[in-house]
């Protein structure tokens, strides 16, 4: 058997777990990887949470601080929430109506796929790593993982799963959180027969990013993927549908 190791830690309220494959799985290389992981995304988490009064986020929402003094990568995340609106024609928006600037929908993934870089330079061994169902995955021995897909009716079971030499599985939906997604065009809930569209692709960023915008965009959400990103629709019938991609390692 291949040898494995994980680690998991909770972090932005979700548990995040590091999954190591191969010979190299219990080196202190490996463990300084994962823990180096777990490091950065505490201090994104630091400055991006909505729920930490001391946030950069928190701070902006409530005037203490200007967009002149905040650190430089609150500004970029800033930039990259923008172009993902323009990317998604609208369907993607951290300026949430009505309220405060939230980058939480594009930061997840962002932070993740920006601590993983960590995880590449851990020779020997293959990565799988889930920030509560986003999931970024490295495999330099080019032995896929099989990345489940959670049913939105039951939370509990694995609806489907689709194998990932590398890049990323993002879902966005009704299962974690209710219906807590909006339409940034109307600033209603989104409306949408969907209970949830996951999304594969090389960036976990954009991935998350388009699950987001192809929930919100209904029955529309297969044109909503660029060419390299794949997709997989559930309907709450329980009844799957997947672009012609779809499962391609």
């Amino acid at each position: 058997m291949v040898p494995r190791r994980s680690w998991v830690e909770q972090i932005m309220g979700l548990p995040i777990s590091v999954l190591a494959r191969g010979g190299a799985a219990g080196s202190a290389r490996a463990e300084a990887a994962a823990r180096e992981v777990f490091a950065e995304l505490v201090e994104i988490d630091r400055v991006f949470s909505p729920y930490r009064e001391d946030s950069a986020v928190s701070l902006l929402a409530r005037g203490e601080v200007s967009w002149d003094s905040v650190d430089a990568v609150v500004r970029e995340v800033a930039e990259r929430c923008l172009a993902a609106r323009e990317a998604t024609g609208g369907l993607f928006d951290a300026q949430v109506p009505g309220a405060a600037w939230d980058p939480s929908g594009l930061v997840k993934g962002w932070a993740v796929e920006r601590a993983g870089e960590r995880l590449r330079v851990a020779g020997g061994v293959d990565w799988c790593l889930n920030a509560g169902g986003d999931v970024l995955v490295v495999c330099p021995s080019g032995e896929p993982f099989t990345v489940g897909i959670q049913d939105p009716r039951d939370p509990g079971q694995v609806i489907a799963g689709v194998p990932r030499t590398g890049g990323a599985v993002a879902t966005s939906g009704t299962a974690a959180r209710g219906a807590h997604l909006y339409d940034p065009r109307t600033g209603r809930p989104a409306g949408t027969r969907w209970l949830s569209v996951s999304v594969t692709g090389p960036s976990l960023e954009c991935a998350d990013v388009l699950a987001t915008a192809a929930f919100v965009a209904g029955d529309d959400w297969p044109t909503v993927l660029p060419p390299g990103y794949e997709g997989l629709g559930v309907l709450a019938d329980g009844n799957l549908f997947a672009t012609a991609g779809w499962g391609q390692v």
